[in-house]
């Protein structure tokens, strides 16, 4: 493989491995999985909800708090139109969400535009900024 070859494959590589970062955090919402959630996120990263876009969490351990403080739900994201931007260690990332919650909630239409940062353990949020593309009334 040439240069321009191995860099192109390397890209490709970190735009997949942070298309499966953004799959699995609604996996893990999904299955109430906070722990596993949290952990996606540096320490010091930060979240706001599409329903609250202006409302940020700051720090993994927040995270996890306003994660384990929500009451039980049955919720199914579907996540689409996942498209990464990857700079050297850092990337950018936006992506659309389609939520259905039970029993009989109106599903949602929402965006993520997301700031990430390679780390020892792979990629992970450093700020993940969710808004409603259809805002509730």
């Amino acid at each position: 493989m040439n240069r321009h070859t191995e860099q192109a494959f390397a890209v490709l590589m970190a735009e997949r491995a942070i298309e499966r970062l953004i799959i699995d955090y609604a996996a893990r919402n999904d299955a109430g999985d906070w722990d596993a959630l949290a952990a996606l996120y540096l320490p010091d990263g930060r979240m706001s909800r599409p329903t609250a876009p202006d409302v940020f969490i700051a720090g993994r351990e927040a995270i996890l708090a306003a994660f384990r403080s929500r009451p039980p739900r049955v919720a199914r994201h579907i996540v689409a139109n996942i498209r990464v931007t990857v700079t050297g260690d850092t990337a950018t990332a936006t992506s659309q969400i389609l939520l259905f919650n039970a029993p009989a909630a109106p599903p949602l239409v929402g965006s993520y535009h997301d700031r990430l940062l390679l780390t020892e353990g792979g990629w992970r949020f450093a700020e993940r900024a969710g808004s409603l593309d259809f805002p509730l009334t």
